[in-house]
């Protein structure tokens, strides 16, 4: 495997942690942390560059960031973040099609 897929999906736990910090703090809750990871995914969805020179495989890819770290917010709990390989199966079982896709 890429070393810089490793580091990618460490990079990403440390995200999900750090939110998940962030709401047992009560620095931010839950919800405003799935506002603010929906606005990026469409952020980078919308990008006119990624809607139409992208595949929709290649579009997968860069909304997957935010996508794992939604489904990592949404199973958060007392501090523990599902494993990469978990939540990253799951972003492949919850992903939407695109308009050019139906």
């Amino acid at each position: 495997m890429n070393t810089a897929n490793l580091q990618l999906e460490g990079l990403y736990l440390a995200i999900a942690a750090i939110n998940d910090a962030l709401v047992r703090k009560g620095v931010l809750t839950r919800e405003e942390i799935d506002l603010a990871l929906k606005r990026a995914e469409q952020t980078a969805l919308g990008d006119d560059r990624t809607a139409e020179d992208l595949s929709p495989a290649h579009r997968d890819a860069v909304a997957f960031p935010a996508r794992l770290l939604i489904l990592a917010n949404h199973s958060a709990s007392d501090g523990h973040v599902p494993p990469f390989s978990e939540l990253a199966k799951r972003v492949g079982e919850t992903k939407p099609l695109y308009n050019d896709q139906l």
